[in-house]
């Protein structure tokens, strides 16, 4: 078992006005790969190094399989690391590198070629292994990072923004191999990141991170359709989530939020603010566009469209308000154009204007069992 179990962990740099990392608690099931995203400067590496035991913390407690390993030195937490970094050794091929912590262990030769070889082939190295990392290209040269932290069979897999330095192409298909060799390994996995598409695509869970708390942890669309606040919302989606600004009304016992002279229906748990300014979010997938008038539809007009290939995405004016929306490549959307916009009730999410939370489900509704 390697569940981990971090309890009111807090650190505190010197002079630092607010702890990098404040009073955080999470726990990471057997097995489970869990991604920490976040801006930068949000304390995300800063967890990712207490977890590995390169930082002291200030207070708390870490339990990696019901141990307490929160005095514990790295070499004594049976956990490997990959770093944003190569920090592969010029010096010594590929086979070399990779057995490198073997030989530190003093592990038998028969037992490290053999080790060395099946983390070699599940990475795709096999035909590299006597070449040096300067013959190597970027891409091979982390899968050599990967394989080294992966040949000492740890208990707990730590990666730090490890696909930060290839370029974009190698990074889609570097990501779709790392996911399948997560899955294969079964190793309870952190993996911290600024990019919410690797958070997406990567995580059974995310936790989202901002000025050293965790804001959210769900499931990776509970993230995205069940944002826990503004800036969750605006942080993770391309494009993020829209917010607009209306009012809650409340007419014989019905609430509605009424935006630019637009009504729209809104829940029950509106009606404590009833007379007050809300925030509507919603996606950009999420808005149906006409070309011509609609009853019942949202009047707007075309700003910008911009052709992304497989779709439009046209920024819209609703008063003297924007919102980006997705639609077809044969959308006739015009510059200064009118629009006519309909918001998919069921997705339409509530946040208050004065903290950015969301009005509405609970915390145990927003994240997953």
């Amino acid at each position: 078992m390697a569940e981990i179990l971090i309890q009111n962990i807090t650190k505190t740099y010197a002079g630092g006005k607010q702890p990098a990392v404040n009073d955080v608690n999470l726990t990471i099931r057997d097995g489970e790969f869990m991604v920490l995203l976040g801006p930068s400067g949000c304390g995300k590496t800063t967890l990712l190094r207490m977890i590995a035991g390169l930082e002291y913390t200030d207070a708390g407690q870490i339990s990696i399989g019901g141990r307490d390993v929160t005095d514990l030195p790295p070499r004594k937490r049976q956990i490997a690391m990959v770093f944003q970094s190569y920090a592969v050794f010029p010096h010594q091929t590929v086979f070399e590198n990779i057995a490198f912590g073997l030989r530190m262990r003093k592990e038998r030769d028969a037992d490290v070629k053999r080790k060395v070889e099946r983390s070699a082939a599940l990475l795709q190295l096999e035909p590299y292994v006597e070449r040096y990392p300067a013959q190597l290209s970027g891409g091979q040269r982390q899968r050599v990072a990967v394989a080294r932290a992966i040949v000492m069979e740890p208990k707990v897999l730590l990666m730090d923004e490890p696909l930060s330095n290839l370029d974009a192409l190698l990074r889609l298909h570097f990501r779709a191999d790392l996911k399948k060799l997560v899955q294969d390994l079964k190793a309870t996995t952190i993996y911290v990141t600024h990019d919410q598409v690797e958070a997406l695509s990567l995580g059974d869970r995310i936790a989202v991170m901002r000025q050293g708390e965790v804001i959210q942890c769900s499931s990776p669309m509970a993230v995205y359709d069940r944002p826990a606040t503004e800036f969750v919302g605006s942080f993770i989606g391309n494009p993020p989530m829209n917010f607009l600004r209306g009012r809650v009304e409340r007419t014989n016992g019905h609430v509605h939020v009424t935006l630019h002279e637009h009504v729209l229906t809104a829940p029950p748990e509106l009606a404590q603010h009833a007379g007050r300014d809300v925030l509507i979010g919603i996606r950009a997938e999420n808005i149906e566009a006409e070309a011509r008038e609609t009853p019942d539809n949202l009047p707007a007009r075309t700003e910008v469209v911009e052709p992304l290939g497989s779709h439009l995405l046209v920024t819209a004016a609703i008063g003297d308000q924007r919102l980006k929306l997705l639609t077809r490549t044969d959308f006739p959307a015009q510059p200064d154009g009118p629009l006519w916009l309909r918001p998919e009730p069921d997705k339409l999410r509530w946040f208050e204007v004065d903290t950015g939370r969301e009005i509405g489900p609970t915390p145990q509704q927003r994240t997953e069992a």
